[in-house]
């Protein structure tokens, strides 16, 4: 039983970092082709470290899951933590340039 919330906790946590990635990805690419978009490509650049090290950790959580219930806490507590960060950092990106439209 532990085993299964593992593996939910751990795809549901690399969904969100896989979320954030693609977000950064678009951001860049409609900012690298709009005139004076050259501040929202720095920031954006500025958050790629964040992204990969929380796509890392949910890559290593999924390894961890399928191993003893010690190894499916800590797949749980890293891939649950990666995909709080990537949340966070996806909402904190998505409130700084939202547009009212």
């Amino acid at each position: 039983m532990l085993d299964l919330i593992a593996v939910i906790v751990v795809i549901v946590a690399l969904v969100a970092t896989l979320a954030h990635v693609g977000y950064l990805a678009l951001l860049n690419s409609a900012a690298t082709k709009r005139a004076g978009g050259g501040p929202i490509a720095q920031y954006v650049r500025s958050r790629w470290p964040i992204a990969g090290v929380t796509t890392a950790g949910a890559l290593l959580g999924l390894l961890l899951t399928g191993g003893s219930g010690f190894v499916d806490v800590l797949a749980i507590l890293i891939g649950g933590g990666s995909g709080a960060v990537a949340v966070k950092s996806l909402e904190s990106t998505q409130k700084k340039y939202k547009t009212d439209s």
